[in-house]
């Protein structure tokens, strides 16, 4: 199998051991799954079928942020606990993932479970002399840490872009260095606190991670996934945090979604141009909704059309009409050992269902069940 690494921007074999571990950056339980996180599991999703086709046992962790600055507003707007809000979005995102056909995650960890983990991990990153104590936070200090941006390959100017549109205050006046990150602050009168060192509080996002990672999988793991949005800064930080803390890599190989769009613009909550899961199950199969977003290759942004989930039932149909058997299946099987090249998987599987094959296992290892 090859995949394309974002850490080195290329294809490379990727060679895991007979375990293969992997940590899924997951949603922030605030609202209803749309189609752009279908887009991000469906793929991390595909990637363990190959590898358990080939006989490797696959150990995917996907994390709960309960706890963080996006979570806690829509608390307070709602008037609602945000575990509360947490549980029922959880509720949503787990029917969205069944109906969907999703491999059930090897470790589902919440944010909140961690907090010993997490006041452990800051200690660590303070006794290597990474980050420093001020106005009542704890900080990551970037500039003792010289591979800082490596990862997104972004100069200065573009990661201080990125941190203010995406949650970094970098205006904070307690910061050595405006990309400086929080691993640890105080809590706002309404929000969740903790006890800690540092005094009460609670964690920084990406602290979060780096915490439950090196606690479900160990110091290094095999891939690490999520959007593309979250290679700057989540990712960069999280990588930086966890290297600092253990004198060892994160992670072997990196691995990132492409945005969805639509109306233009990448699909998010914040600016609600949302098309729903939930909402098209009503309509369209799971399996063709599935079908759907595969037809578009994990690393290529594309736009949402109304006519992606008519096409993708009527393709779902006419394998469906085609019956078991293995047509296809060595074909789906080097195209997914090829950057996970879904789009060609399926036009192999509609080859063989020209050709009058039934193709019931390659289909499977894209996750399109008959049995559903």
């Amino acid at each position: 199998m090859r995949l394309y690494d974002t850490l080195r921007r290329k294809i490379v074999p990727f060679e895991p051991g007979p375990v293969v571990t992997m940590y899924t950056c997951g949603i922030t339980p605030y609202d209803s799954t749309h189609l752009g996180h279908a887009a991000t599991y469906l793929t991390y999703d595909v990637l363990q079928r190959r590898l358990r086709d080939a006989g490797h046992e696959t150990r995917a962790v996907r994390n709960i942020t309960d706890v963080d600055d996006s979570i806690l507003p829509k608390a307070r707007e709602l008037g609602v606990h945000y575990l509360d809000l947490a549980a029922a979005e959880m509720a949503r995102f787990d029917a969205d993932m069944e109906a969907l056909g999703m491999l059930p995650a090897y470790s589902e960890p919440r944010a909140t479970s961690a907090i010993p983990d997490i006041r452990g991990f800051i200690g660590m990153v303070i006794d290597t002399g990474h980050a420093y104590e001020a106005g009542g936070s704890v900080y990551f200090e970037v500039a003792t840490f010289p591979r800082f941006g490596e990862l997104s390959g972004y100069s200065r100017d573009e990661m201080l872009e990125l941190a203010a549109e995406r949650g970094g205050n970098v205006d904070d006046p307690n910061k050595r260095d405006p990309l400086d990150f929080v691993l640890w602050q105080p809590s706002a009168e309404d929000e969740p606190a903790w006890e800690s060192m540092w005094g009460p509080g609670r964690p920084g996002w990406h602290i979060e991670c780096s915490a439950l990672c090196l606690r479900e999988l160990g110091t290094t793991i095999d891939l690490h996934g999520g959007g593309s949005d979250l290679i700057f800064p989540h990712h960069e930080c999280e990588a930086a945090q966890s290297e600092a803390a253990t004198g060892e890599p994160l992670v072997r190989h990196w691995m990132h979604q492409a945005m969805v769009r639509m109306d233009g613009e990448k699909m998010s909550k914040s600016l609600g141009n949302l098309v729903f899961v939930s909402e098209l199950s009503t309509t369209f199969h799971p399996m063709a909704i599935r079908l759907g977003v595969l037809t578009n290759h994990y690393r290529t942004e594309w736009e949402y059309s109304d006519e992606l989930m008519p096409d993708a039932q009527r393709r779902w149909e006419r394998w469906l009409a085609a019956g078991e058997g293995t047509g296809a299946l060595n074909d789906v099987r080097a195209a997914l050992d090829d950057d996970l090249d879904t789009p060609a998987a399926i036009a192999a599987i509609d080859a063989a269902v020209e050709r009058g094959e039934g193709v019931s296992e390659a289909a499977m290892l894209l996750g399109v069940d008959f049995e559903r």
